[in-house]
């Protein structure tokens, strides 16, 4: 493994000013396992004072011993500075003791042995240092390179201290397990069951970044099986955890929590807002389960789930736009489709209710729901069928922008000022147009606006509104039928 040449140039400058200096942390166990590490941190025994005197372009604003060198490319013509190319953060080595908020300590000493900012560190993987001036010598005190041999995420020194310290390190094990396909050591598991408690001491922010990095791994339904198992899951996703023992009928031979945790395991979306779609997609089958019939029935499961999922996204901080997208999946992921009754215009309405960009990830959610359900097939014909369509269609309007008519037409045709019928008119004109492109024609536009202008607002709405829903009311019974629900 290369070691940039800034990271070598630090390590050097402060080696030759006196001072010990050395990578340290997971860019070490990175190196070990032929990784490429994303982020180079360096630790030293000099003070943060004393390295700015080296880095006269450092910066030193918090209580941590944490100073930040930020990396520019060389100065091109016309440019005051580089590039920013990098931020390397030194730290000075450091000891902390009582943690009160379970997350960040209250006393930070400054140490001058790399002994004590090693064990301070969270998991023996984590808890190395490497001199690459010094004949690449690693510093191992704690047994990490064996741990990464036998694919182990270990504590350092006493697990329940290093969890008591800090909550957040909980996550981070389950975290580190999912990314680098590592097991617990049975103490340090042990250790999170019996403080799993722990995690109400830690921001909402900190366990939404967690949970993104796990779905994002490579191994994202074991990371979610592990949160369970380690009795983290119930104070991050109780929703989720309903579904335990919950039974369901017919094609499902799972319960609704394996469902949703095997569908996850399925995705073929690399994308994590797809992913957590695929584990939430089921998520109101709890509250919506009745027997009729002696059969297992989940009526409006998925708008339950959507509902659900908005909250459990709000309650976690997740961005307006990633809980928006997650939100639709769920709520269309029952969306019919039958080759032998699906017409063009039903497709146009499907890109319409769900959006162009996100018809792609309802087809990996679908993927997904057949592969956690224990069906061998993940791409029937159906679906590839409705590709096949999607190509068809995608450059039929569905939208008002891309009628063949605008609002500064139909005021010139109409001889009317600009307000809002206009817009309900299109409304209409492109409700009409989806389900026969053919009426996209400036002509015809022209003459059916000339018929609905004698409507009022409210008459051009509700006719908007019912061309919508009658279509949509056919499409939610053949979803009934087809899924027997």
């Amino acid at each position: 493994m290369t070691i940039p040449d800034h990271i070598l140039k630090i390590l050097q400058d402060i080696q030759a000013s006196g001072y010990e200096a050395y990578i340290v942390g997971g860019c070490v166990r990175d190196i070990l396992m032929r990784k490429v590490p994303k982020d180079w941190d360096i630790t030293t025994n000099a003070k943060p004072e004393e390295v700015i005197k080296i880095f006269s372009e450092a910066r030193y604003e918090n209580n941590f011993g944490t100073v930040l060198l930020p990396i520019r490319a060389a100065v091109g013509p016309g440019e005051p500075k580089g590039r920013l190319e990098d931020v390397v953060e030194i730290t000075t080595y450091r000891s902390e003791q009582n943690y009160s908020d379970r997350r960040h300590p209250d006393i930070v000493n400054f140490e001058t042995e790399l002994f004590k900012d090693l064990e301070r560190r969270d998991f023996t993987v984590n808890a190395l240092a490497l001199n690459p001036h010094d004949n690449q010598k690693i510093i191992d005190l704690f047994g990490g390179e064996k741990d990464i041999k036998l694919k182990i995420i270990r504590a350092v020194g006493e697990p329940s201290d290093r969890f008591k310290e800090d909550a957040l390190r909980m996550l981070r094990a389950v975290r580190f397990s999912a990314q680098l396909d590592f097991t617990l050591e049975p103490k340090t598991q042990r250790a999170i069951v019996k403080l799993a408690g722990s995690l109400k001491f830690i921001s909402k922010e900190r366990i939404r970044d967690e949970i993104i990095k796990i779905l994002a791994s490579d191994r994202p339904a074991a990371g979610m099986m592990l949160l369970h198992d380690c009795k983290l899951l119930q104070y991050i996703l109780p929703e989720l955890e309903q579904g335990v023992d919950v039974k369901q009928d017919r094609h499902h031979i799972y319960t609704v929590f394996k469902h949703n945790i095997l569908s996850l395991q399925y995705c073929p979306s690399k994308e994590w807002q797809v992913r957590l779609a695929a584990l939430l997609h089921d998520i109101g089958k709890p509250k919506t389960r009745k027997i009729i019939g002696g059969i297992a029935t989940f009526y409006n499961h998925e708008y339950v789930g959507a509902r659900l999922t908005e909250k459990i996204m709000t309650r976690l901080k997740f961005s307006v736009a990633d809980t928006s997208r997650v939100v639709r999946l769920v709520k269309n992921h029952m969306f019919y489709y039958n080759v032998g009754e699906v017409t063009a215009a039903s497709v146009r309405r499907l890109l319409v209710k769900v959006g162009k960009e996100n018809l792609q990830d309802l087809i990996h959610l679908r993927v997904a729901d057949r592969l956690g359900s224990g069906t061998p097939k993940a791409m029937p014909y159906k679906l590839r069928h409705l590709q096949y369509m999607l190509e068809t269609v995608q450059n039929d309007p569905i939208s008002v922008k891309m009628l063949k008519i605008n609002g500064n037409d139909l005021m010139k045709e109409l001889k009317i000022s600009p307000g809002p019928k206009i817009g309900a008119i299109l409304e209409v004109l492109l409700a009409e147009v989806i389900e026969e492109t053919e009426l996209n024609d400036s002509k015809k536009l022209e003459l059916r606006a000339k018929q609905l202008e004698g409507l009022n607002l409210k008459e051009l709405r509700e006719k908007a509104k019912l061309v919508i829903d009658d279509q949509r009311a056919l499409d939610d019974e053949k979803i009934k039928r087809q899924f027997k629900i």
